[in-house]
């Protein structure tokens, strides 16, 4: 009769042990039995509010696979998910500081983000490009040589404008905008002659303007199409091995591409808008060979 409570009291021991080891933000989601995500609301469709202000889009969904595998890794299938909105000015302080678990958004991963945080696996590349009205012939990034341009504070379009301004000495008028929202209003009341963002979303914002016919998007970039990834903390270990593996066993199922037709290619919700963004070449490979590197060459397709 004994050996069983024996076997209970060590396996018992090893449940305990299993808890300790537990690091990061794993610990911290088993000891509060919640997870935070942080969303944008206009960064569509990877993420922003549907009609009845609840978070969606194709970066949230990627971020509840995730969710999932922590749930199951923990052995607690009731965890809490709590969504927050953030903008891009206060992501990385709000992921440095604890507030955010994940942030499932358009954020590009680059070299100075990752000194402060880390990001999983990719899950979309986009170039910064700028938005104008036809009217308005400007064609070129030459062609903002004296115009009012805008983008949005802290980000890294506006950063790539700054450097671009300076390297070609251009004497453009930058306006930094709180937010997308903004910033296309400053482009669409004619306050900023162009508007620099990722092309991805100036699709979409064009998409969702009142007259989509009026605007452009340029053929040149203002760098490389970079990566944009799915945010978390620096030196956690298990929980980015854990989103790593959860990311990879998506992009390599066939959901991915049913997940990636309901946001960039179908109808989307609330007004029904379909952005016609087809997967490109590189995002396919990326997919193919899942890699959380800043390094836009990694993702060139030869």
């Amino acid at each position: 009769m004994r050996l069983p409570a024996i076997f209970l009291a060590v396996t018992c021991l090893a449940g305990a042990a299993s808890a300790e080891d537990l690091t990061g933000t794993l610990q911290k989601v088993k000891e509060t039995r919640k997870i935070t995500l942080g969303y944008q609301e206009a960064s569509v469709p990877f993420s922003y509010l549907d009609g009845n202000q609840k978070p969606v889009g194709f970066a949230m969904d990627i971020c509840l696979r995730i969710v999932d595998a922590v749930k199951k890794q923990l052995g607690m299938p009731d965890i809490s998910v709590e969504t927050l909105a953030v903008t891009s000015s206060n992501r990385i302080p709000l992921m440095v500081n604890g507030t955010l678990d994940l942030h499932c958004s358009a954020t590009t991963n680059n070299a100075d983000r990752q000194k402060q945080v880390a990001f999983t696996n990719t899950h979309f590349l986009s170039a910064t490009r700028f938005a104008a009205k036809k009217a308005a012939n400007i064609n070129t990034i030459d062609d903002l040589k004296g115009k009012a341009v805008t983008a949005v504070a802290g980000s890294v379009n506006l950063n790539q404008l700054a450097k671009v301004n300076t390297e070609r000495n251009l004497g453009i008028r930058i306006m930094p905008a709180v937010d997308q929202a903004e910033a296309f209003l400053l482009l669409e009341t004619d306050r900023a002659q162009a508007y620099a963002l990722d092309d991805v979303q100036l699709a979409v914002a064009i998409a969702r303007s009142k007259e989509p016919g009026l605007f452009m998007i340029s053929e040149e970039t203002f760098a490389k199409a970079e990566p944009f990834g799915i945010m978390l903390r620096r030196e956690d270990a298990p929980f980015k091995a854990l989103a790593d593996r959860a990311t990879a066993e998506l992009y390599a199922s066939p959901e991915i591409e049913v997940l990636y037709r309901k946001w960039l290619e179908s109808p989307t919700p609330p007004n029904g808008l379909n952005y016609n963004v087809p997967m490109s070449p590189a995002l396919r490979n990326a997919f193919k060979k899942p890699s959380s590197s800043f390094d836009p060459e990694v993702y060139v397709v030869n």
